[in-house]
């Protein structure tokens, strides 16, 4: 899988999609540490221990550099940045049922402008499967040659 850069400067506007989000009762924020534990095992319940790890690291900043969906007590998704490696977005993932609603979009923006407040002007998607979303939601381009990443030798399981 490659990367993709994102020109943070050009992001675009999810005021009204959030707002829409809201009426329906789903809140985006970043979740606080006493919710660390939950917000984890649910990222590795519903996609990989992998991703539960880089969410422990996202608690680990301060602001904590991550953020949910959320309608009442129930999480819908998630979105973290600068886990793995410096200006780097993700990972992020919206529960099956949830996906349509734009809450993985207004995850990914929210996520991006976090980076462009810490000052990037650029931020890195790293190891993307969906190329087509990135590129229609943040136009996102394909960094060549980065296949060889950051998750190269990433330690697996045996079995």
């Amino acid at each position: 899988m490659k990367d993709m850069l994102v020109r943070l400067t050009e992001l675009p506007d999810i005021s009204d999609k959030e707002n829409a989000l809201a009426a329906e009762g789903i809140v985006i924020r970043r979740p606080i540490a006493p919710e660390k534990s939950l917000v984890s095992q649910w990222a590795g319940t519903h996609f990989s221990e992998f991703w539960a790890n880089e969410v422990e690291v996202a608690f680990s900043r301060q602001p904590v550099s991550c953020f949910v969906a959320q309608k009442g007590n129930e999480i819908l998704g998630f979105a973290c940045y600068e886990t793995t490696a410096k200006a780097f977005f993700g990972p992020t993932g919206t529960l099956e049922a949830a996906r349509g609603k734009g809450i993985g979009k207004v995850l990914l923006i929210k996520a991006l402008q976090a980076l462009r407040e810490m000052g990037y002007a650029y931020g890195i998607i790293g190891g993307v499967g969906p190329e087509e979303y990135y590129k229609k939601n943040v136009n996102a381009v394909v960094i060549e040659g980065s296949e060889k990443s950051v998750y190269e030798n990433l330690l697996r399981r045996n079995g």
